[in-house]
């Protein structure tokens, strides 16, 4: 899926946008011959649970598109929708069972849960293989120690980006805006696992335009939509915009100014249709794979 495309001229430019769409379809397909060849050879089906509690508008749309997925590509989905009044431990018993339940190869719970109910404590109780969020410490330290496995599916999905446009990673200064455990933080591991030199911005840097104006590869996943300027980006930059954020007229943006950073940077992702439709086709490579890596099998 690499695609060896010249950066051009960085003077006077408009960024090629990454398309996250058409790359996320590609991607689907592949998955999809793959498991027909796991069924064929194997009578192999991945199986996917997935668990909401309540019924916050944006979880149920998350929710749906990546049962849409399951079902276009051949995944065996089951659903758990559960009611905001779902205690802890009601929560715990289902994923325990689901651990143990030999047609299920991942568990995905819905973020945010209710405040009443802990989100650490329930990532930890998903078993880490089955874990095809990505976000169980025991997979975030396989990252850090250069032996991935089940990967976090955003910053999974930003690299699937990052690699079509075929620019070079070793030695790049690649920054990350954002620290969160599920996005800011294992971003900045695989860009490190790929070569990049990374800096990390938070709630608590000083002069953000500064790390953004030196930066290679930029990365902004902090939730606060026009957060980074467009005339701070280097010129030339690869820019990945993983904010999705709703104005007050019904608008979806992201967390970069990106009609101004388009005028600099050499590759960017829009908002929509970048980072979102990767984070749900690797959420299905990653069930995939933990079918695969669970049974042993080589395809």
């Amino acid at each position: 899926m690499r695609r060896q495309v010249s950066r051009g001229n960085t003077s006077n430019m408009t960024a090629k946008l990454i398309d996250g769409k058409a790359i996320a379809a590609e991607m689907q397909q592949d998955i999809a011959a793959k498991i027909k060849q796991l069924q064929g050879s194997y009578s192999v089906t991945p199986g996917l649970a997935v668990v909401i509690i309540g019924e916050d508008p944006a979880s149920q749309v998350y929710v749906r598109n990546k049962r849409n997925a399951c079902e276009a590509i051949g995944i065996r989905s089951r659903g758990y929708d559960l009611p905001d009044s779902t205690t802890q431990a009601e929560l715990l018993s289902l994923i325990e069972e689901l651990n143990n339940d030999d047609e299920i190869d991942g568990i995905l719970v819905q973020f945010p849960v209710p405040q009443h109910i802990e989100t650490e404590t329930v990532i930890e109780a998903i078993r880490p293989d089955k874990d095809v969020d990505g976000f169980h410490p025991y997979n975030l330290g396989r990252l850090a120690v250069r032996m991935p496995a089940l990967r976090s599916c955003t910053p999974y999905g930003v690299m699937k980006l990052l690699e079509s446009t075929g620019e070079k990673f070793y030695g790049r200064e690649a920054l990350v805006v954002g620290a969160s455990n599920h996005v800011g933080r294992p971003m900045a591991l695989e860009l490190l696992l790929a070569g990049c030199t990374i800096s990390i911005c938070h709630r608590f840097t000083h002069n953000l335009k500064e790390w953004v104006n030196r930066s290679e590869i930029v990365v902004v996943a902090a939730g606060k939509p026009g957060l980074v300027k467009g005339e701070w980006i280097k010129p030339g930059a690869t820019v990945i915009d993983i904010g999705i954020n709703r104005t007050d007229n019904g608008l979806l943006t992201g967390d970069v100014d990106f009609d101004t950073a388009r005028e600099r940077a050499a590759w960017i992702t829009p908002v929509p249709g970048g980072v979102g439709p990767m984070t749900v086709a690797t959420l299905m490579l990653n069930t995939l794979e933990a079918a695969i890596s669970r049974r042993n099998i080589s395809l």
